[in-house]
C-alpha cells in the first residue's frame, strides 16, 4: 500500500518539485496550500500575493494529477505568529517570524492536520535533509542535516523542530541545488519554474515590516543618541577573571547606554520600530560614516546609535539563552550541568557557521564564540550544528 504525503504547496518552484519528486519515488501525494492572512484590520500587502501563489499551487497540483486544497490556517497564524511579533517588538526585541512559523503552523498546525486527514507524512520544499540513527534498542534517532546547496541551507528556519515533528516529515530537495530544482520544474513545464523567491513572512509573502508594525503599535517620538567609538563602556576594565562563569557573564552583557553616553543627533518615531545592528531608516545624514543601532531602550524610547559597520558597540563575544528557551533536536545530544561541547554556531539565515563552545550553568546556556560576533539581537535564534547536523537551539536573551 502506498504511502501518504502531504506537500505544503506554496505555489512556489521548491515546493512544487518537491510534490512532483514525491509522486515519482511512488507515495500518494496531496498538495495543501495554507491561507494564513486575511485580517482586514492589518494590510499585509497592497498586492494581495496569496491569491497568485494559491493559483500557482492549484494549477501545479492539476498538471501533477494531484489532489489539492486549500486550509484556512490565518486564525492560528494571528495567535501564534503576529500577536507575538508585536509583543517582541514592543518589547524592544527581534523575534524571527519564520523559525516561529516552522515550529508553531507548519509543522504543528499543518502537521496535525495532515495526520489527521491520514497522512504518513509531511513534506516542505525547504533546502535541507533528514538523517537517520538506528539505535541498539530497535528505536530510531533522526538528525536535520544541512542542504546540499550551502548558498539556499534552510536548516536554520527549522532549528525549533522536534524529534517527533522530524519522524513525520520529509525534505525532497535537501540533496538539490537550487539550479537543479529549477531545471526539474522546467523540463516538467511546471508554471512555477521561473518564479522568483518569495520574500517575507512565512507563507504570506511581501511585506515592509516597519509599515506592518506601524498599523498596531503606535508611533511614539524619542531621542537619537550617537555614541562615540571611544565611550568608557568599550574600554577592557577587567584582566583577570574569578572563573570561566565570570569571564562568560562579562562577554555576555550589553552596555548599559545612557543618554550622557553621547550626544542627540536627531529624533524617531518609535523605538520599537528598530532593532541592533539596523542601518537603514534612521533619517540622520552627515556623519562620515553610516550610522547603525547599537541599542534601543523602549523603556525611556531612546535609540543608540554609532559609526560605522566596525563600531565596538555592535559586537559581542558571547550570549546567553535562558533555560526555557533552550530546544534540542538532538535530545541525546542535551548538555548536563557544568558541561560544555565544541559546536559550530549561527545567529541568523544565511551567516556562515561561526566556532564556538556551548557551556550550560544553572538558569541556561551560554554560547561562547571564538570571534566577536555583529549585531546579536535579542529575540532572535541561535543555532548550533556538530559537523552538517544541527542539534539545537535557543532564543537569545
Amino acid at each position: 500500500m502506498k504511502k501518504k504525503v502531504i506537500v505544503g504547496l506554496s505555489g512556489g518552484v521548491d515546493s512544487s518539485v518537491s510534490a512532483y519528486l514525491l509522486k515519482q519515488q511512488g507515495y500518494e501525494v496531496i498538495g495543501l496550500f495554507m491561507k494564513n492572512w486575511h485580517d482586514d484590520s492589518v494590510t499585509i500587502s497592497d498586492e494581495c500575493p496569496w491569491l497568485e501563489d494559491s493559483n500557482d499551487a492549484l494549477i501545479v497540483a492539476e498538471k501533477l494529477g494531484i489532489p489539492f486544497q486549500t486550509v484556512d490556517l490565518s486564525v492560528e497564524y494571528k495567535e501564534r505568529i503576529v500577536d507575538y511579533m508585536f509583543n517582541e517588538y514592543e518589547k524592544g526585541r527581534t523575534p524571527n517570524p519564520d523559525v516561529l512559523c516552522n515550529r508553531e503552523i507548519k509543522f504543528d498546525v499543518f502537521l496535525k492536520i495532515a495526520l489527521d486527514l491520514g497522512a504518513d507524512y509531511v513534506a516542505t520544499g525547504h533546502y535541507c535533509r533528514k538523517g537517520i540513527i538506528k539505535n541498539e534498542d530497535g528505536t530510531e534517532t533522526f538528525q536535520l542535516l544541512t542542504g546540499i546547496d550551502v548558498n539556499k541551507d534552510q536548516s536554520y528556519f527549522l532549528c525549533q523542530l522536534s524529534q517527533e515533528q522530524l519522524a513525520k516529515t520529509l525534505f525532497p530537495i535537501g540533496e538539490l541545488t537550487k539550479p537543479e530544482v529549477r531545471k526539474i520544474a522546467s523540463e516538467n513545464n511546471l508554471v512555477t519554474a521561473d518564479k522568483k523567491d518569495s520574500q517575507g513572512l512565512c507563507f504570506i509573502g511581501k511585506v515592509r515590516l516597519p509599515d506592518f508594525l506601524q498599523q498596531k503599535l503606535k508611533p511614539k517620538e524619542g531621542l537619537i543618541v550617537e555614541v562615540p567609538s571611544n565611550a568608557k563602556h568599550y574600554q577592557n576594565g577587567i584582566s583577570e577573571f574569578e572563573n570561566k562563569i565570570t569571564e562568560l557573564e562579562y562577554h555576555s552583557e550589553k552596555p548599559n547606554y545612557s543618554i550622557t553616553d553621547g550626544k542627540v543627533i536627531g529624533n524617531h518615531q518609535g523605538a520599537h520600530f528598530f532593532t541592533v545592528g539596523q542601518r537603514k531608516g534612521l533619517a540622520v545624514g552627515g556623519t562620515k560614516e553610516p550610522l547603525f543601532v547599537l541599542e534601543t531602550d523602549v523603556n525611556d524610547n531612546i535609540i543608540y546609535t554609532g559609526q560605522g559597520k566596525l563600531h565596538p558597540g555592535l559586537f559581542r563575544k558571547t550570549l546567553f539563552v535562558k533555560e526555557d528557551e533552550l530546544h534540542w533536536v538532538r535530545e541525546d545530544l542535551i548538555l548536563g550541568l557544568d558541561d560544555s561541547m565544541k559546536v559550530r554556531a549561527r545567529i541568523r539565515y544565511r551567516q556562515p557557521l561561526q566556532e564556538a563552545i556551548l557551556y550550560r550553568v544553572n538558569g541556561g546556556l551560554y554560547v561562547d564564540f571564538t570571534e566577536k560576533q555583529s549585531a546579536i539581537a535579542e529575540g532572535q535564534f541561535v543555532a548550533w550544528y556538530l559537523d552538517d547536523e544541527l542539534i539545537g537551539s535557543g532564543v537569545i536573551s
